[in-house]
């Protein structure tokens, strides 16, 4: 039987990467490892440290295709990051001027929820703990 151990990382295509950039390490405080620029694919790609187990890696290339996410799509559904407070974390992706949905909560765990996005629309949830 096939032995996966984890995820290693999550790739994400953005369509401006500066913006990106700063919406991935400044406003959600991922810690940048390593940033490349690749001259022959015209392409950034910059691996984000999330918590102590999981990689972002963050592409650019010139003109990519817009995702559909609604509807929602076949697909990628969203990226869930787990926090210890969620209003904490509401508040200070709010300070940004980002929208969020308000708190939900899960059904079969009990536990709170929510909703907001990327700089592309792709979307993202805050699970608490």
């Amino acid at each position: 039987m096939l032995k996966l151990n984890r995820v290693h990382h999550i790739a994400i295509i953005c369509s401006d990467y500066l913006k990106s950039k700063h919406f991935y390490s400044e406003i959600l405080g991922f810690k940048i490892l390593l940033e490349v620029y690749r001259e022959e694919r015209q392409s950034y790609k910059l691996d984000l440290e999330v918590g102590d187990l999981y990689q972002i890696e963050l592409f650019s290339f010139p003109g990519p295709p817009a995702r559909p996410s609604r509807p929602e799509a076949v697909g990628l559904r969203h990226l869930a990051f787990e926090v210890d407070d969620i209003e904490e974390a509401i508040a200070h992706i709010q300070e940004f001027g980002i929208a969020i949905e308000p708190i939900r909560i899960d059904e079969f765990t009990g536990k709170r929820f929510t909703f907001f996005a990327d700089p592309d629309g792709l979307p993202l949830e805050l699970y608490e703990k």
